[in-house]
Parts: structure tokens; sequence; C-alpha cells
């Protein structure tokens, strides 16, 4: 029953912030006079665009009705303007609280295979990484490493993207513009998060970037949530300079949420030009966890045009 109502919980929060986040205005309903106790649709007003009683809506919010039909979902859904993630996002919890699913399997294992091992080097001189569910940085081919400056100075179980954004002093600047970055890598982190929001490694990690970081906690509450899949991203990098690229994200089989996160800019342009200086050879070269250790020497060069032309 605990169990249940912690299901519960999690989707009277999701309900809760994202009313907060629908002006009455945009829904057809007039602002009223005076002002709102809290931003956004009032209860009533919600449970009416979505046609159920306000006492069943409150009960949805406060985590005490767990089993919504998929019809109320959708005019939920509806009724707040979700839209693709936000909209799976509602429909995934309202399945975990009533258990006609189970929660995602725990993400303790840590390890990367060394066919993915195998793989971040074949990609190279491509910038790749592997990170778990909630963004901890497990594996990087050298230029993937070189990406992310600084990230490599804190210890092994500390290298996470989402605190790399927010408390490292170089993530505050790498990345253009920061508060687009930050904001998509906070929504992600809601999306995969939601099907198990009490996972010792999550909580572990809101709970000190909520402390340290009044710009996560501000976004953590917004309770936004996109799963992305592949995007862009402009760097200003202290050493390979300023460049725009592409990366696409592939969810690897049967490692509990890892994924492997490989960048690429178009053939013969300047961003490409700049990618390819995090695979120069003076810089110092940092392998993968768990590849065996070998001089700058003994590191086989590799020609960016063949590597294009492959």
């Amino acid at each position: 029953m605990a169990a249940a109502d912690a299901r519960g919980t999690e989707l009277g929060r999701y309900l809760k912030a994202r009313r907060a986040q629908v002006r009455p205005e945009e829904v057809g309903l007039p602002a009223g006079a005076g002002l709102r106790r809290t931003p956004g649709l009032r209860r009533e007003e919600l449970a009416a665009l979505a046609g159920v009683s306000v006492d069943y809506y409150i009960r949805l919010e406060r985590g005490r009705e767990t089993n919504p039909s998929p019809a109320v979902v959708d005019a939920l859904g509806r009724a707040l303007r979700l839209r693709g993630d936000g909209y799976e996002r509602l429909h995934e919890l309202a399945e975990l609280a009533s258990g006609r699913v189970s929660e995602l399997p725990a993400c303790s294992d840590h390890t990367v295979r060394g066919s993915v091992l195998r793989m971040l080097d074949s990609v190279r001189p491509l910038p790749a990484y592997v990170v778990s569910r909630y963004n901890r940085v497990l594996a990087a081919n050298p230029p993937g490493r070189r990406l992310l400056p600084g990230l490599w100075d804190w210890p092994e179980e500390q290298r996470n993207l989402t605190r790399y954004l927010f408390l490292h002093p170089v993530g505050r600047t790498l990345y253009e513009p920061w508060e687009e970055t930050v904001a998509h890598s906070v929504a992600h982190l809601r999306a995969v998060a939601g099907a198990d929001p009490d996972d010792p490694e999550l909580t572990a990690l809101v709970g000190e970037l909520v402390l340290k970081s009044p710009d996560f906690a501000r976004l953590w509450e917004r309770y936004d949530v996109c799963e992305r899949g592949g995007g862009e991203k402009t760097f200003r990098h202290p050493k390979a300079g300023r460049m725009t690229l592409t990366y696409e994200v592939m969810r690897l089989a049967r490692t509990g949420g890892q994924r492997m996160v490989v960048y690429q800019a178009a053939p013969g342009t300047a961003d490409e030009e700049a990618m390819f200086r995090l695979e120069s050879a003076d810089a110092r070269p940092e392998l993968p966890a768990g590849h065996p250790q070998q001089s700058p020497a003994a590191e086989p060069s590799r020609a960016p045009a063949a590597v294009a032309a492959g």
C-alpha cells in the first residue's frame, strides 16, 4: 500500500506542477478579480475543464486516488494542454499509480560492456560517451572526454552531466546558451525519473542540486519533461573554440537505462574543424574507463577525412 501511495503522490505532484503553469486565459477562462493564492489554474477550474468532480481531482492530486481511467487521464491531459513527452508522462504516472505496470529496474550497475567500449573507440574522431539513466558519465572516448573539460577532475561517482552543468565553473560557461541547455537537461532528468522517483541515485543527485543551485531547484519544481533522442548543442570550448554539433542518443539494451551519446558536425565546416581539434595529438590522451593504458605514441593516428568518408 505504501508503494502505491508513493506512486500516487508522484502523479499528484505532476498534476499540481503542470496546473500551476496553465494561465486561465489560455483555456478560455477569465483571470478573475484579485490575486490568486497560487499561479495557474485553481483545482476547481481544472476539474471542470476535465469533466470530473472537484473532490475526485483533489484526491488525485493528494495521492489518495490511484486508479484514474484512461479517459480521465486523457481529459486531464487536454485540460493541462500537454503535448508529446508531457502527455506521455501523465499516462505513465497514472499507470504506475494504478499498479498496471511495474517500476523500471534499478540502475545500481554502472558497468559498461566491453563491446560498448570498443564502439566508443571505433567512432573516433567523433566525441562520444556513455551515461547512466540519471546522466552519470560512465565511459568516454578521448575526444568525448576532452569535450567536457574539468569533469574528469571530479571523483568517478560525481561525474554527472547535470551536476556538471550547474556546479562546475566550466560547465556553466561551456554551453551556449546555458539557460536553454540546463532547462533541457532538467526536463530530461524529470522524464527518465518519473517511473522511479525514489531511486537512491536520483534522490541523492536531486537533493544535492536543490541545496546547492537555486537555478536547478526552480527548474525541477516546474516538472517539465522532455526525453531527448538527439538534437544540437553549441559549445564555447576553451581549447577547440566555438562549435555547433549535432548529437544522437542510442539506448543500450539490457543496461538499466545506459545511453551512448555521439556528436558530429557537417563535413567541411568550421564546426567539424573545431570538433577534430578534440582529437588533436597535442591534447593529453584520456582513454575510456576500462581500456588498458597506452602512451600517446602508441595511439593510432586517425585521419579525419578517412573517417568522414567511411
